[in-house]
């Protein structure tokens, strides 16, 4: 004989699908969220000392013979690699690279008088799209 539904032990409700969530966050703004910063840094210094070095063992084996040359190749490669680590976890810590000025391409000689007697030796002098006509 079966069972009376009202009798029957109750079903568990079924499972939920799993989901993967991200982990909550923090709330702290990039700008001044040091472990991220830090985590960022180490990353960066492991993998360009590493790779400089690399550079260096194989450039050291493909130029020199002796061993002491060789390390010292392994040597400049990881100082290289050092201190552009060091540079860029500067700029992760500080902020912004600094903005450079621009570069002056040449510098113009002193001003003088402006001239229009034919008995200057003219010259022309061109800054900034203006022609200048001085003595």
């Amino acid at each position: 004989m079966a069972e009376a539904p009202e009798n029957a032990a109750p079903t568990p409700p079924p499972p939920a699908p799993a989901t993967s969530s991200p982990p909550p966050k923090s709330g702290i703004p990039p700008r001044y969220d040091l472990d991220a910063k830090w985590d960022a840094c180490l990353d960066l210094s492991i993998r360009r000392v590493a790779y400089s070095s690399l550079g260096g063992a194989f450039a050291g084996l493909l130029l020199f013979r002796s061993p002491t040359t060789r390390w010292a190749s392994v040597a400049l490669g990881a100082g290289v690699g050092i201190g552009a680590a060091y540079t860029e976890c500067s700029y992760l810590f500080n902020g912004a690279p600094p903005k450079w000025s621009p570069k002056v391409l040449f510098v113009l000689p002193p001003q003088r008088e402006l001239c229009s007697s034919s008995e200057c030796h003219l010259s022309t002098l061109c800054w900034g799209g203006q022609v200048i006509t001085a003595c």
